[in-house]
């Protein structure tokens, strides 16, 4: 990316999650922004919020679907990672004021035993080395205006993480056949969206499976007492204030959360 200063641009997207304003897409201005280019930004993003004492929960990934890997034209799934400070109670409250313009969708949620750093990963073993799975609501939001982004910009942005919600209820993995799990993702009583485990690539152990594939890439791995996210079961729907949010996943439990000014 030529001259760009991949920490410039990190500090930049920073401070439009912590001031609350949409900033204008990246590629906007470097059109020759490559994914491998947004992973750099997005590498600098994680140490500055480290810097600030934020800790990682665990990595999310997002474009799980074939629907949406298909719209943004990419092979695998891109991934990002949840912050302390993102994790609401289950129950508690989204304070609108926080945030820009978010959106809500139902996962599932996988909680490492152990470290997973084999090469070739498959979802059986991410399964093995899975102690507890849980229902969860992650709030994205973008920093872009309108939402409106390319892959590089949303990589760069740490795939929109913003929030999340985890169930009370932990399940160990063995109890369920987690591709088979039914999803209800309601607003005010109102179910918005429908899903099951299967849209997450047929299952959500082949999720974490794929990212913990990827990070190997880079040398890295899986943690144990990671929380990940495995991507949206259901669509993303927009919040407003007032919203009482809640989703019910089979077998899982229920989890939820209110919008406030």
């Amino acid at each position: 990316m030529g001259d760009i200063n991949f920490k410039s641009i990190a500090e930049f997207l920073n401070s439009a999650e912590t001031e609350k304003k949409e900033v204008t897409r990246l590629t906007a201005d470097h059109p020759e922004l490559s994914v491998q280019d947004a992973y750099r930004i997005q590498e600098e993003l994680v140490k500055i919020k480290l810097a600030q004492g934020c800790k990682i929960l665990g990595p999310k990934m997002g474009l799980t679907s074939q629907a949406k890997m298909k719209q943004m034209n990419v092979e695998e799934p891109i991934y990002g990672y949840i912050f302390d400070y993102m994790a609401l109670p289950n129950g508690g409250e989204l304070r609108m004021q926080e945030l820009i313009h978010p959106k809500v969708e139902a996962e599932i949620a996988f909680i490492l035993g152990r470290d997973i750093e084999e090469p070739g990963v498959s979802g059986v073993q991410v399964l093995a080395a899975t102690e507890y799975v849980t229902p969860a609501l992650e709030i994205i939001d973008s920093r872009y205006e309108n939402f409106k982004f390319n892959l590089p910009d949303v990589i760069a942005d740490n795939a929109s993480s913003s929030r999340v919600v985890l169930g009370s209820r932990l399940t160990r993995p063995s109890n369920l056949e987690l591709d088979l799990v039914g999803v209800t993702l309601s607003i005010n009583g109102e179910i918005k969206a429908l899903g099951a485990g299967a849209a997450v690539l047929g299952h959500p152990a082949n999720s974490v499976a794929m990212l913990a594939n990827m990070l190997a890439r880079k040398g890295e791995k899986l943690r144990a007492g990671d929380v990940i996210l495995t991507g949206g079961v259901t669509e993303a729907v927009l919040l407003t204030v007032g919203d009482t949010v809640s989703a019910k996943l089979d077998g899982l439990g229920e989890v939820s959360f209110t919008v406030k000014e």
